[in-house]
């Protein structure tokens, strides 16, 4: 089974071949989100935003998502955008697809403040909060992290073993990471309301 869902109607995963792992991957955007059990990587790049990579290991059943704001109105035309709803669709796709809710775990990456002038409860961090609360509230044990700080990270998820790979980017990264989230936050708001550090 090739199992893949996406968030955003419209949209879609970019497939490629990634040079550094030699494998296939998909690289994942902000509002995206893909479950597979094939030998694969999920790839992400995160700023502010908080990827959840959620697994069932006896089914070697994985997937990623990719959000921007820990909740919001989910009827504002990119439901996706928001973790509260991010995460409902990326748990309900693994149990649909067989996972086992008691045997879920989770590595959570992102939540770095690098956008300038939020000093006061930015959004990164709120991302972070946000995510742990949420598993914690679901019982999905956290089981490997890299939230917070300054930088922003890209991640390797390989779903089939639960490795993951996250690369802290250098500062001269900061101004293309931030201009890619305001350029899809600025999307979503003019869009029609529709319905590298290896962890355990």
């Amino acid at each position: 089974m090739n199992a893949a869902a996406l968030v955003e109607a419209g949209d879609s995963v970019l497939r490629y071949r990634d040079a550094r792992f030699h494998t296939d991957a998909a690289k994942l955007l902000p509002t995206q989100y893909l479950v597979v059990d094939t030998d694969m990587a999920l790839v992400t790049v995160l700023g502010s935003c908080v990827a959840a990579c959620v697994r069932d290991p006896l089914l070697k059943l994985g997937g990623m998502n990719h959000f921007m704001l820990p909740d919001g109105q989910v009827g504002d035309g990119a439901p996706a955008r928001y973790g509260s709803y991010a995460m409902e669709l990326l748990i309900n796709d693994l149990l649909k697809r067989g996972a086992h809710r008691s045997r879920l775990q989770a590595k959570v990456f992102g939540g770095a403040n690098v956008l300038k002038g939020f000093t006061s409860n930015p959004v990164g961090s709120r991302n972070a909060e946000f995510v742990h609360r949420y598993l914690q509230a679901e019982n999905i044990p956290v089981v490997a992290e890299d939230l917070r700080g300054i930088h922003p990270r890209k991640v390797w998820f390989f779903p089939r073993t639960g490795r993951v790979v996250v690369q802290r980017l250098p500062h001269a990264h900061d101004a293309e990471v931030v201009a890619t989230e305001t350029a899809i936050r600025a999307r979503l708001s003019r869009a029609p309301v529709t319905g590298g550090v290896e962890l355990f």
